[in-house]
């Protein structure tokens, strides 16, 4: 399985030096965060990228799609929309998604899987457009509060196959689903519908943080058996990318080249160890 860098991993750096960095260790492909493309502007950013020769797998995110108030889900469909721009003019036609969680005040969850159902319904014509798919990123149910009312692959993919496959996916993010007991059922049937868009990896590992979305780390330091997360993805068909994406302050804070350097290490041991 090839690897890509997901920009996350590697947070301070900026995305002229996060490509550099995966060009000089190997990585042929990286998922970029729209910040840090907001901050030179798409076509400089998308410049960067096609200089470097390096693929460009994802943009995050488009999302957050359940706002209470009509304005603030306009709002929130305009950033989209941006969003879908970007994505195109960096040169990938993955969006990914975190639908966003329950409206201040709200205790529908039935009403805010709705509105993302809506949110993202409105989205897709716009996204098939500028040549852009949607993959929804069901998230571990503690974040259903706060960033994802969609927890497992089996609402995510409830949610995608309103649409066509070519418009609407999932991703398959590790730390996410690896304790749902659904597990291989919504992954093979995400491969029967050419559901899956993305496929993320780090680890689960323990203590949590206070921080709880930091409490991610490298692949091999937690609980998660990616060679068998792998073996699933592949037999449902999934021939792309490993991008890493790791929310972690203490490797934020690490040099960044050094990180670069160990998330390979890790892949290239697991590919080993695994045959995928």
């Amino acid at each position: 399985m090839k690897l890509a860098l997901n920009q996350a991993t590697v947070k301070r750096l900026t995305l002229a030096e996060a490509v550099d960095g995966c060009v000089r260790h190997g990585i042929p492909a990286i998922g970029l965060w729209r910040d840090r493309v907001q901050e030179i502007g798409i076509e400089a950013a998308g410049k960067i990228v096609r200089t470097s020769g390096l693929e460009v797998t994802s943009l995050c995110r488009g999302g957050f799609l359940t706002a209470g108030s009509a304005e603030e889900r306009a709002a929130a469909l305009a950033d989209n929309r941006r969003a879908v721009l970007e994505a195109a003019g960096v040169g990938t036609d993955v969006l990914i998604l975190v639908v966003g969680g329950l409206p201040a005040g709200s205790r529908d969850l039935p009403g805010a899987r709705g509105a993302v159902l809506d949110g993202v319904a409105a989205l897709a014509p716009f996204a098939a457009e500028h040549g852009v798919k949607l993959a929804i990123e069901p998230l571990h149910p503690m974040f259903c509060a706060d960033r994802a009312v969609v927890s497992t692959l089996g609402q995510a993919l409830d949610i995608a196959e309103h649409f066509p496959a070519e418009q609407v996916g999932v991703v398959v993010d590790t730390y996410h689903v690896w304790w749902d007991p659904q597990l291989e059922e919504s992954v093979a049937r995400a491969g029967r519908g050419n559901r899956i868009h993305s496929y993320q990896e780090c680890d689960w590992i323990l203590p949590l943080p206070a921080d709880v979305l930091l409490g991610r780390g490298h692949v091999g330091d937690g609980h998660i058996d990616f060679a068998r997360m792998r073996e699933l993805v592949a037999a449902a068909g999934w021939r792309g990318h490993a991008e890493v994406e790791i929310f972690n302050q203490e490797i934020w804070d690490a040099d960044g080249d050094q990180t670069i350097a160990t998330v390979r290490a890790r892949h290239e041991a697991l590919s080993a160890a695994s045959g995928y």
